[in-house]
């Protein structure tokens, strides 16, 4: 069975920005709405033969002819009634109406998405945090030149004002796990001054967290942890781990560095050159020249 859409998406969202009711008659059956329908066709019929003589030479002085003639309609009395259209809609209907809102209705773009384990979603060359409870959904976003709104079985989750600014993001604090909100009060500037007091391999380290992710308030938890180190280990232990890390790795890992300190790595030195002498490839010959020259000297 064919099923026919009555409107759209943008319809109903207009209907609901100005505060109104869409109520479609079916497709191809005007006598569901037949007053609508016999008042439009007798408006249609009578201005169509009023200016059937007319000549125009632009729409807006077509436009203007048939408002002209519009209102001549709705003014005209009615035949077994007092009153006529206008004076009818001023006394029966205008108290009911409200005004449009403020701002007008503002067309909007939808796709859908895939909730990633960073909780964003990414419009354009932006990304936008939704709450990380619905890691793994896929969602429904609405877009416009002004905001980013996000909806989940026709819930709004989260809305953001729209970015611009190529490779900018938003992220909420409410929208994050409590274990990433922990270091919302750290910034790049203080990881790194905590790093360097640490020691160079340190630094090294740190700038590799805060590089190996494209938003980088997604590597403050890494970060922290490796600060959080220092609760347990001493900063030497800390730098020396670094150091034993890097010598395996340019990107090294915090698992790798928290078994390097649980192993004890960090207090083995690395193994240098042995100290026995090596051959100078100089050789000398046991045995006198008469010998190898054919004369034996037994």
């Amino acid at each position: 069975m064919r099923v026919l859409r009555l409107f759209s998406n943008p319809y109903l969202e207009m209907a609901e920005h100005d505060n109104t009711a869409v109520i479609p008659a079916r497709p191809f059956s005007p006598k569901d709405k037949p007053n609508a329908e016999g008042t439009v066709g007798v408006i249609s019929t009578w201005i169509i033969a009023a200016l059937r003589n007319e000549k125009f030479f632009s729409f807006p002085e077509l436009n203007a002819a048939i408002q002209m003639k519009l209102l001549e309609f709705n003014t005209k009395p009615f035949q077994k009634k007092n009153g006529s259209r206008l004076s009818a809609f001023e006394e029966e209907e205008k108290s009911f109406l409200q005004p449009l809102p403020a701002s007008p209705y503002e067309m909007a773009v939808w796709s859908t998405a895939k909730i990633q384990p960073d909780y964003l979603i990414t419009v354009g060359k932006n990304k936008y945090s939704v709450p990380f409870e619905f890691i793994g959904h896929e969602v429904d976003i609405r877009s416009t030149s002004k905001t980013i709104e996000v909806f989940f079985q026709n819930n709004r989750i989260a809305s953001h004002v729209r970015k611009y600014v190529i490779g900018d993001y938003e992220i909420l604090p409410e929208h994050m796990p409590e274990n990433h909100r922990r270091y919302l009060a750290w910034n790049k500037e203080a990881f790194l001054v905590w790093a360097e007091e640490v020691g160079r391999s340190t630094l090294m380290v740190m700038k590799s967290f805060l590089a190996s992710v494209n938003v980088e308030q997604l590597s403050y938890k890494t970060c922290g942890s490796l600060m959080k180190l220092a609760d347990r280990y001493s900063v030497t232990r800390i730098e020396d781990a670094c150091a034993r890390s890097l010598s395996y790795t340019p990107s090294p890992s915090l698992k790798n560095i928290q078994t390097i300190l649980k192993t004890g790595q960090d207090k083995v030195k690395p193994e240098k050159d042995s100290d026995t002498p090596k051959p100078s490839g100089k050789y000398g010959f046991t045995r006198g020249a008469e010998y190898f020259g054919g004369g034996r000297n037994d």
